[in-house]
């Protein structure tokens, strides 16, 4: 099928194939060759066609034939030519009415039969199999109106011989025939619905609730032919069938799975109560037992006869016959799942929804209604099940489920298929069903309006309740009216259960043609105008109103109330909800300018705040940065008009109280957010020049460090907030760290040589170098970080020593006063403990003095704490002399005996010293076994050991060091991966922490709130935050592991 003419054919011209390719036809010879042989077309002799025509003049084509007319006007008019030849030939021989003929005289059977046959291959197929099935269309009054619920159940419990009069009705037999029978039945009526659907005789929203209906009907007659196979055994039960999901809520599709649940009672009902207590042990309603256990021996028997009946139900619609099937029934929504109980009573199921039940089985019992089966029974289950429904949203794990079961959805979805799934994809049915259904959990406690199981339905609610405006309203039902219709149509071409939209053009002809759109391009238009409305879904449905239930202006035709608003910002994560309504009232009253972007921003950015760990500290932050730029023109322009801007900034501060509070100290770092790309980490060459200028401009010593700082203030934000949105890895975090700490010591260092020369740094007759150890050495800094160092430095010639050791120490004074100054921004503490003779020796030294004690007194740990050992700032050819010392040192020929062990003894000592008392090591991910101490002394020892014969081990990076043991065969590749795995998680661990809380700290969160709010920031989506400890555990097992394998072969 195609958009363009019949190929080989002159459009211009008014032969017969011209005539079929302007009306529509695509295949003209062998449509010419089929018309012909049905006597559609005039004869060559110029005779009348064997098919009736209007009067027409002498210019008149084929669409004066009303059957050619109807089979062009038919959503594919190929197969609805070639359907219709089938039926043709099928019909048996002296078959009264002829079909030919019928369709000429009756212009309703016309135009019924052909638009099936033109929209339904599948139907087609059917009614070739039963070639007198199409009777069935032809009195107009049969297809006029609605069916009627109880006739539609009349008709099925009759074609399996069971009397719908009957107070249980039963099938003749539970043989072959009776199930062949009720899938005719049940083809039937799905035929004259289908008929009617594409000729728009029914709506919507009548034929999903006639095909649930139909739906119901059948799993009666399935019932019946259950009862039938019963054993005689067995004894009297009451069996309601519960329908779920589309089927509950009168919304079913074409094609669908039938989500059901079982309820039974001995058919003696011994009424509420006498089956004990909820949730009592060994009782009904307890996980893990069947339902009967230590039950009355009448209970007993009736869940094992319910059960029979039940899977029989299950049999009869599942089993493929010759004549097909019906539906799957699917049973998955019950209590338990797949591992529970297929039959429950009464008072089992209230035992486990009141004691165990999760949200999503509650959102899923929105749409529970009795279907078949004991209606008073199931009536009575309904009124069991109302008040735990909506009482749901004020369980205390609403929110966290509720964003799960989203998060659920939106990864169940291959990329390839998202953005044509009309059921799953952005803007798709499940984005109106799960929007329409959290609302009426929030506020259908209050509002009968709501307590209602279909879809637009619910919709309708919620706008007569003005929880959503009138018009709102109307364009999110337009929207899920349409992606209803299209996914009908796709599901009824093949009777199969689909749900995307097809790529190929004439499939999507054919698609837009069913659904009386001219085309594909108009279809594909059509459906990315719906999906951009649904997407808007969220801020419409949740956002906009609360914004009216604050605001001062007038509030139209929709307004919530303060107690609503509430209700529905708590639904959505935020936990104080009346606080967080004040933030909003603030940043939105009034008729300013600013006032009203923040009206249009807010709507888009509250979802953000609302998804991340902490909605109401984001909210806070918001609104205090946005206070303090008050007016400042480009700032809500930034949020407005630069894509992406407000979506990060409100995920930074709902996640992050370290960004929080950086950046309410430093408003104007929020331009940093305006791209991706301005959160690229600045280079180190470029922040020392900076820096430099910076510090050069301004001649009083604090106002200058001051500035340096305040620039490394906003480079700390834009590091953080790259790294929690995902754009940098915990490696180049580290060294991003490392070279802002890096740029601010050489400013500052220049500012305190000047302040100790008195104004002219060039005017100090000695030189000094910072030399940077541990992980500032490294490049491995965390947020939380000291900045371990050495000082080294030279008497110029004709400086007396004693002067120039004084000078170093006055200017290395300076330079801790000045990064320690109180101010708005994080404090760079300095650490000198590494130095020789530790706190208790000389702050500097000159390289002869480090090469005379290192020579004379050295330990083991002190070679080792050189491996880190590099040039920071200060005098470059100085800092190179001392690193050539520590080459000598930390890259022994010959490692002293014992040196090793000695190590091993202070790690030791430090894991018992450093890790708090009562807390788990294996949580610990500094000190604890596999974490970082363990991972970089491992590291150490190998370069120790090795680093004079492999110069590749000559790194102060742990990471590349760790590959350059595996490329020289010290360590196996399973050993990198395992200690690589070990250091990056918990480097990123650690870095999860300050960033969340705000506080440095090296203890892995063990449960809610700060395990949520660390496996977030790292990534975890909101349903898999418990999984970060588990993969932490096995990860730092794997790493100590190794650690001791290689430490043990080294020693």
């Amino acid at each position: 099928m195609s958009d363009r003419p019949a190929r080989g054919v002159d459009p211009r011209r008014n032969t017969v194939g011209a005539q079929l390719a302007r009306l529509g036809f695509s295949d003209v010879e062998r449509v010419a060759a089929t018309m012909s042989r049905l006597g559609l077309l005039p004869p060559p002799d110029g005779a009348a066609p064997a098919g009736p025509a209007e009067p027409a003049g002498p210019a008149a084509g084929l669409a004066v034939n009303v059957i050619i007319g109807e089979l062009a006007a038919s959503a594919d008019a190929d197969l609805a030519l070639r359907c219709l030849e089938r039926l043709v030939e099928a019909q048996p021989a002296g078959a009264q009415p002829r079909l030919l003929p019928a369709l000429a005289d009756n212009p309703g059977l016309r135009r019924r039969l052909i638009a099936v046959l033109g929209a339904s291959s599948a139907l087609g197929d059917h009614l070739v199999a039963h070639p007198l099935d199409w009777m069935i269309l032809a009195p107009d009054e049969a297809t006029a109106g609605p069916s009627d619920q109880a006739a539609i159940r009349r008709g099925l419990l009759r074609a399996v011989g069971a009397d719908p009069a009957a107070a249980v009705p039963r099938a003749r037999e539970d043989g072959v025939a009776v199930l062949d029978a009720l899938r005719l039945a049940y083809r039937r009526a799905l035929l004259v619905l289908a008929a009617r659907d594409l000729t728009g005789t029914v709506s919507l929203d009548d034929a999903t609730a006639e095909l649930a209906d139909l739906a119901g009907a059948a799993l009666d007659a399935a019932l019946a032919v259950a009862r039938a196979g019963a054993s005689p055994a067995d004894v009297p039960v009451r069996l309601a069938i519960i329908g779920m999901g589309k089927c509950g809520g009168r919304e079913l599709n074409y094609v669908s799975d039938v989500d059901v649940l079982f309820v039974a009672e001995p058919a003696a009902d011994h009424g509420p109560g006498a089956l004990g207590e909820p949730g009592a042990p060994g009782e009904p309603g307890e996980p893990g037992d069947h339902p009967g256990v230590g039950a009355p021996p009448d209970l007993e028997a009736t869940l094992r006869a319910a059960t029979r009946l039940a899977e029989g139900v299950v049999r009869v619609c599942g089993t493929s016959t010759a004549a097909g099937e019906l539906f799957p029934v699917d049973v998955n929504l019950r209590p338990e799942g797949r591992h529970g109980a297929l039959v429950r009573t009464l008072e089992s199921h209230r035992a486990y929804y009141r004691r165990w039940a999760r949200t999503w089985e509650f959102q899923a019992l929105l749409k529970a209604r009795p279907v078949a089966g004991d209606l008073e029974l199931g009536a009575r289950f309904g009124e069991m099940i109302a008040p735990l429904v909506w009482t749901a949203a004020s369980r205390p794990d609403f929110v966290t489920d509720v964003r799960a079961m989203r998060r659920r959805v939106e990864r169940s979805l291959s990329r390839f298929e998202a953005d044509r799934n009309l059921k799953l994809g952005p803007g798709g049915l499940r984005d109106v069903e799960f929007a329409v259904q959290l609302l009426q959990l929030v506020h259908g406690r209050a509002d009968a309006k709501l307590q209602v199981a279909a879809t637009l339905d619910a919709l309708d609610g919620l706008r007569r309740g003005g929880y959503v405006g009138r018009r709102d309203a109307a364009g999110f039902a337009d929207a899920y009216r349409f992606l209803r219709v299209a996914e009908h149509r796709l599901q009824l071409q093949r009777l199969r259960r689909l749900h995307t939209l097809p790529r190929d053009p004439g499939e999507l002809r054919w698609l837009a043609r069913c659904m009386g759109l001219p085309g594909a391009a108009e279809l594909e238009d059509e459906h990315r105008r719906v999906t951009r409305t649904v997407r808007s879904l969220h801020e419409k449905l949740f956002y906009q109103p609360l914004l009216e239930a604050v605001a001062r202006l007038s509030a139209g035709e929709m307004r919530l109330t303060p107690q609503e608003a509430a209700d529905r910002l708590a639904a959505l994560g935020f936990a104080q909800p009346a606080r967080c309504l004040r933030h909003i009232e603030a940043l939105t009253n009034g008729v300013s300018r600013t006032a009203v972007i923040q009206r249009r921003l807010l709507p888009a950015m509250l979802p953000a705040f609302a998804d991340a760990p902490e909605p109401d500290a984001g909210l806070l932050a918001y609104r205090q940065v946005s206070e303090a730029l008050g007016r400042t023109p480009w700032y809500l322009r930034l949020l407005r008009d630069s894509a992406g801007a407000a979506d990060r900034l409100a995920r930074v501060l709902a996640t992050s109280r370290y960004v929080a509070d950086l950046m309410t100290r430093a408003p104007e770092s929020v331009r940093l957010l305006r791209t991706e790309e301005e959160l690229r980490p600045t280079s180190r060459e470029a922040m020392v020049r900076t820096l430099l200028a910076v510090s050069r401009r301004n001649p009083e010593a604090a106002d200058a460090v001051g500035r340096a700082r305040a620039v490394r203030r906003v480079e700390l934000v834009r590091i953080a907030c790259a790294d929690l949105l995902g754009l940098l890895d915990v490696g180049a975090v580290g060294q991003a760290l490392s070279d802002a700490a890096a740029a601010t010591v050489e400013a500052a260092l220049l500012v305190a040589r000047r302040r100790v020369a008195g104004g002219d740094d060039e005017a100090l007759p000695v030189r000094l170098a910072v030399i940077a150890m541990g992980r500032l050495g490294g490049r491995e800094l965390s947020y939380g970080s000291d900045a371990d160092v050495l000082f080294v430095h030279e008497a110029l010639p004709g400086t007396p020593q004693p002067l120039a050791a004084r000078l170093a120490a006055d200017v290395i004074g300076e330079l801790h006063r000045l990064l320690a100054l109180p101010g708005p921004d994080p404090a760079l503490a300095l650490d000198a403990g590494l130095r020789p003779e530790g706190r208790g020796g000389p702050l500097s030294r000159t390289v002869e003095g480090y090469a005379a004690y290192y020579d004379r007194w050295s330990l083991g740990w002190e070679a080792q704490a050189l491996l880190r050992a590099e040039p920071l700032a200060g005098d470059a050819e100085l800092g190179a002399r001392f690193c050539a010392l520590a080459d000598r040192i930390r890259y022994p020929s010959a490692l002293p005996a014992g040196t090793i062990a000695e190590i091993l003894r202070l790690r030791g000592r430090m894991e018992r010293e450093r890790v708090p008392r009562g807390v788990d090591r294996a949580m610990h991910v500094k000190f604890g076994p596999g974490g970082l101490t363990d991972v970089e002394w491992t590291v150490q020892v190998l370069q120790l050991r090795h680093a004079h014969r492999v110069p590749a081990l000559r790194t102060t990076a742990t990471r590349a060091c760790l590959r350059a043991a595996a490329t020289a065969g010290l360590l196996a590749p399973a050993q990198l991966s395992a200690l690589d795995a070990a250091w990056t998680l918990a480097s990123r661990v650690r870095n999860g922490v300050m960033l969340t809380s705000g506080q440095r700290g090296d203890l892995l969160p063990g449960v809610a709130p700060g395990l949520e709010r660390v496996a977030r920031a790292l990534g975890y989506p909101a349903d898999e935050v418990d999984q970060l400890p588990g993969d932490y555990r096995r990860a730092a097992a794997r790493a100590h592991a190794v650690a001791l394998d290689v430490l043990g072969r080294e020693q």
